[in-house]
This record gives C-alpha cells, sequence and structure tokens, in this order.
C-alpha cells in the first residue's frame, strides 16, 4: 500500500510522460513532501549486459555541488601518508589496528580509502567490505598513492557509479535543499559521465530508460536518450 502522499503526489505530474531534465526535477521537487531533507536520485537503465566484463560500467566523477551528505572517510596508510590523510580531513586514520576493529564489527565509515601498499592488509577485510560495497578499488580511485586529493574528493562529493545486477545505475545528485539548478548540474555531470563511460561492446541505444526520484516520491521519466 502506498501512502497518502505519495498517492497525492502522482496528480502533480503525468506518469506515462517524459519530461525534460529540468522539468523533471521541478516535478520532483514538488513531490518531496516529507518533513526532512529528501535525497533526490538519478536511475538510468543501460543497454548493456554487465554479465559480460567488456560491457561493465563504472566509475567516479565529482559533483560540482556535492551530494549534500556528511560523508565518513576511513584512510588505512601508514607513516607519511596516515599524516597526509589526517591533514586532508579524513574521519579516520589507521594501519592494522583498524583492521582489527572492523574484524571486530565496527563500519562506522562510508568510504574507505587505502594505499596500494597496504592492500594486504586490507585483504585480510575483503569479506567484510566488499558486500557492504566500502572494500578500496583503484577503479574508484579509493586505492591510491594520493590520499590528500582522495579524501578531498570524497568530501567535495565525488560519487560512484556502477551497474547493479539488472543493469541499472543508482546515483544521488543531491538534497530538496539544492534547489533546481543545484540538481540540474549535477544531473548533467551524471549523464556526461555516463555517456562518456558507454563500453565499444554495447551495442544499440545505450541509454534506455531515465528517471528521477526523491526519498519518499515517485519516479519521474526523464527524455534523454543515446
Amino acid at each position: 500500500m502506498k501512502g497518502k502522499r505519495y498517492t497525492k503526489s502522482l496528480e502533480t505530474f503525468d506518469k506515462q510522460k517524459s519530461y525534460s531534465a529540468g522539468e523533471a526535477i521541478e516535478k520532483v521537487l514538488e513531490t518531496a513532501t516529507a518533513k526532512f531533507d529528501e535525497t533526490i536520485e538519478v536511475h538510468v537503465k543501460l543497454g548493456v549486459d554487465g554479465r559480460n566484463a567488456d560491457q561493465q560500467v563504472r566509475g567516479v566523477v565529482v559533483l560540482p555541488n556535492g551530494t549534500g551528505k556528511t560523508v565518513k572517510v576511513l584512510v588505512i596508510a601508514r607513516g607519511d601518508k596516515a599524516d597526509e590523510a589526517t591533514k586532508a580531513g579524513a574521519d579516520y586514520v589507521g594501519a592494522e589496528e583498524m583492521v582489527t576493529k572492523i574484524n571486530g564489527g565496527w563500519l562506522d565509515f562510508d568510504v574507505c580509502i587505502t594505499t596500494p601498499d597496504m592492500m594486504g592488509v586490507v585483504g585480510r577485510i575483503a569479506k567484510i567490505l566488499g558486500p557492504k560495497g566500502l572494500m578500496p578499488n583503484p577503479k574508484s580511485g579509493t586505492v591510491t598513492p594520493d590520499v590528500t586529493k582522495a579524501v578531498k574528493d570524497v568530501k567535495a562529493g565525488k560519487v560512484e557509479y556502477r551497474l547493479d545486477k539488472t543493469n541499472n545505475v543508482h546515483v544521488i545528485i543531491g538534497k530538496k535543499s539544492f534547489g533546481k539548478e543545484k540538481l540540474l548540474e549535477n544531473f548533467n555531470t551524471i549523464m556526461e559521465a555516463l555517456v562518456k563511460a558507454k563500453p565499444a561492446a554495447a551495442k544499440g541505444q545505450y541509454i534506455r530508460n531515465v528517471s528521477l526520484a526523491s526519498t519518499m516520491g515517485p519516479g519521474v521519466k526523464v527524455g534523454y536518450t543515446l
């Protein structure tokens, strides 16, 4: 059963119609009537087959207006790199002691960054971090010698996009409080990144469906095809 607020929000737009990105954002903001600052997400159906390695779509992009979320960053590093991470604003910094802490059930962070030399240590907790989407990966820029840039990018609003099992990509583009212009700028940045990430092996229509939605609201279709 859908709530009264959700049902009422469906009356503010045509669910079958595809809107321009700007119009869709306006509709989403109209339907974001919860008492908290709702998160706005874009959902994209891609014309690829993620079961094939040469059709994977994954990458990162820094949103010009950030995500509106406070991101807790853990950096697993030693020596000078640990000092760099602290100065860059990482919330937690450590080495083997952090691995022990995570093994004990601690997961109070949103992103884990590490240096290449520490991957052997981090590998011990791969079975814990992997299922949570927290395992550092070179493709997402979270395994890097440049921990300063990695921390600052995440804090500035770097987001990762990747295919799910149904060949969809789901990415945060901000909060309701951002307003139309900032959300539109973030939306365009995400879409440009996805277009550039099109695999050479992908055949036919690449971007099949695009929709925008708030945390508690319905999806609004966007007329964006490629």
